[in-house]
């Protein structure tokens, strides 16, 4: 099944570069790269009027405005041309997109489900303790019925034991598939046994399918005892109809066991089990990094990643995940190479975005709301989303605002707040809670007695000003020309950014027709974050990805964890903020273990590497890099290949299993210090 994927993909790659070539006339519309001159900045910016050599070009290109490239990448960007391959990067809806990330895409519903579906398919601990209370409803999907209702039997059974009462809770009665649930008339003594054990053990429950009746006596051997490959083969040959019914034969701590090993479809299964929110936050990092390693829209996926940098959103803020897939769906992906402006609006209106920075509480002092004598707990102003907007989203830190911009600004915004859950939990602008008196910002009146066109007139106001113009342009020009970039440049993308009303491609377009884009200046100036990094490595292997949750789990232990940076600015592109010793040996550690096929999830084909080492072994380390290796990377892997004592404690620190010549290459190759550069 694999093979032919494999061959059904290769096949759709070379039909998209023959049809890519053929139409190019058509799609190129990218200006000319324009020369730098040595004049345009001060003399410490220099370097940035050297232009790269044509061949550097394509390299810097892959690097820079992609997650890195693959093979056959670099000979494919030569026939088409940079101009042409440009062009469709900033057009991706030109670019046929590869059918091998639907397949990937697919079990992940939460990435298409509205907020109030996600919430309710996937409950929180509060959800299920409703039901157990008999004040939830149940999913009317029978499947997660099925679930919840598990998960409900499991709380009444603690919540009985706690109190030690007599008195057995009330049924709740369900189908899971031939299974029937029924708590009613469970014997205490058995819910003070459960309570004893770990919270999440739901052994006690009754009647429950036995593991020997889905899984044959060999199975079960390797289930216990087999080695993690063989693990991952049995976990993969479980039918659909019975992997429900496998899922509730095990006890907690198997399944939490099991979930590193599992196919997509059964660890989701497996976390619903145990706890359903969780769902969310692994489809949104499993999309994320599946998108990244097999979209061919690459440069789009660079710029949601930016994007949803700039509008950060804390993850694990109270119910924040179930609004964060619309959030990435609807309010920042589809403006990427649209208008500023657009973008501002749909992230001011999103629920994800008023909770995270508690907009959705802020009231005006003089409002409707607060006017009500018989309103005992009275809300006030809350200034944390008015501070954002200014300082990180439109204006910059130096933007030119004041602490009373800032008032009027939150002012401006009351009212703008999340509907309740029986009206879907969207946006809702409540006019009780709207500070109806004058502002003025950045020196415009704001006439008094307006309503939710105050918000709007001001995210206008703050999307078109000079001082947004530069500080959008600056951090676009950090995060893909160099951390201090040319001013000069800076001060063209702003000037495109203003004569365009804030439309986000050409100001793109801007920076990467320019002379300091294309020069030794730019050219590997920037150090990969760790997603970069991990996404790349995947990428130089060709690797087979049938699940990603270990590659979001290494960017937790790389310190990256996503959807999980906790302040409003976002993960930093800056170089120092991904350097030190610690990070880089954890980088090393990580490149071992992928060359090693020791990440679960994760199939590199090492069949052509043996072919390439015999010979010599820095054919493999140039196969990775495309091009040849640096004399401290070639030095680290000859002292490596020549000290066999070398070679273990690389592999145990690791852990990474025992020395292999092609991998222990590939792996060092991965781990050096120009695989970090991009």
């Amino acid at each position: 099944m694999r093979t032919e994927t494999s061959t059904a993909v290769r096949h759709f790659r070379t039909a998209l570069l023959v049809l890519l070539v053929l139409s190019s006339a058509v799609f190129a519309n990218v200006k000319k790269i324009k020369k730098a001159k040595a004049s345009d900045n001060p003399g410490q910016y220099i370097s940035f009027s050297e232009p790269l050599s044509e061949a550097a070009r394509e390299r810097h290109a892959l690097d820079r405005l992609t997650f890195g490239p693959r093979p056959g990448d670099f000979a494919a960007i030569h026939k088409m041309g940079l101009k042409k391959w440009l062009d469709l990067q900033l057009h991706p809806e030109k670019i046929a997109e590869n059918p091998e990330l639907a397949e990937h895409l697919e079990p992940l519903e939460t990435l298409r489900l509205g907020i109030h579906d996600t919430y309710t398919h996937y409950p929180s601990p509060q959800m299920i303790r409703a039901v157990a209370l008999g004040r939830g409803q149940l999913p009317e999907d029978p499947d997660l019925r099925a679930v919840v209702v598990r998960l409900a039997e499991r709380y009444q059974a603690r919540q009985q034991a706690k109190a030690g009462a007599p008195t057995p809770p009330a049924s709740i009665s369900v189908g899971i598939g031939s299974q029937t649930l029924l708590t009613q008339n469970a014997p205490v003594a058995v819910a003070k046994e459960s309570a004893a054990k770990d919270a999440n053990d739901d052994s006690d429950l009754e009647p429950k399918v036995k593991l020997s009746d889905i899984l044959s006596a060999q199975q079960m051997d390797t289930l216990k005892n087999g080695k993690p490959e063989q693990k991952t083969a049995l976990l993969e040959s479980i039918p659909a109809a019975e992997r429900m019914d496998f899922v509730y034969a095990l006890h907690q701590p198997q399944r939490q066991q099991l979930m590193n090993l599992a196919p997509v479809t059964l660890r989701r299964q497996l976390m619903l089990a145990v706890n359903p929110q969780n769902v969310v936050a692994a489809d949104l990092s499993e999309g994320k990094l599946q998108r990244a390693i097999y979209s061919e829209r690459q440069l789009q996926e660079l710029l949601v990643d930016f994007w949803f940098n700039h509008f950060n959103v804390y993850l694990n803020k109270g119910q924040e995940r179930y609004s964060l897939p619309t959030y990435e769906r609807e309010a920042i992906r589809p403006y990427v190479f649209g208008k500023f402006c657009d973008m501002l609006l749909a992230t001011a209106k999103s629920p994800a975005m008023l909770f995270y920075l508690d907009n959705w509480q802020s009231v005006g002092v003089g409002s409707a709301e607060n006017a009500n004598p018989r309103k005992k707990n009275k809300r006030g102003l809350n200034e944390n989303y008015g501070r954002e907007i200014m300082e990180l989203h439109t204006l910059g830190v130096d933007g030119g605002y004041t602490q009373q911009d800032v008032i009027n600004m939150a002012r401006c915004l009351t009212g703008w707040t999340i509907a309740n859950e029986k009206k879907g939990g969207g946006f809702e602008y409540n006019d009780k809670m709207h500070d109806k008196g004058q502002k003025v910002v950045l020196g415009h009146v704001i006439a008094a007695g307006g309503g939710m066109n105050d918000g709007l007139e001001v995210l206008k106001i703050v999307a078109h000003h000079p001082s947004t113009a530069h500080f959008i342009s600056l951090r676009l020009a950090q995060r893909f020309v160099a951390d201090n970039p040319p001013p000069a440049l800076v001060d063209r993308m702003a000037k495109t950014f203003l004569e365009s009303d804030g439309d986000l491609r050409k100001v793109m377009e801007t920076m990467v027709t320019s002379g300091e884009f294309w020069s030794k200046g730019a050219y590997q100036a920037k150090v990969k974050t760790p997603f970069e990094m991990v996404v790349s490595a995947v990428r130089a292997t060709n690797a087979q990805v049938t699940s990603a949750f270990l590659l979001a789990n290494t960017l937790q232990q790389l310190g990256e964890p996503l959807y999980r940076k906790l302040e409003p600015t976002g993960y930093s592109s800056a170089n120092t903020e991904w350097v030190s010793s610690a990070s880089l040996l954890a980088r090393m550690n990580f490149a071992l273990a992928l060359a090693n096929n020791r990440v679960p999830g994760i199939k590199i084909n090492q069949d052509s590497w043996q072919a390439m080492v015999q010979d010599d072994p820095m054919r493999l380390a140039h196969f990775l890099l495309e091009q040849d290796p640096s004399a401290a990377t070639r030095n680290a892997i000859e002292k490596a290949l020549g000290d066999t004592e070398l070679q273990k404690q690389l592999m145990a620190n690791a852990k990474a299993g025992p020395p292999r010549l092609p991998s222990l290459i590939a792996g060092l190759t991965l781990g050096s210090p120009e695989f970090q550069k991009r």
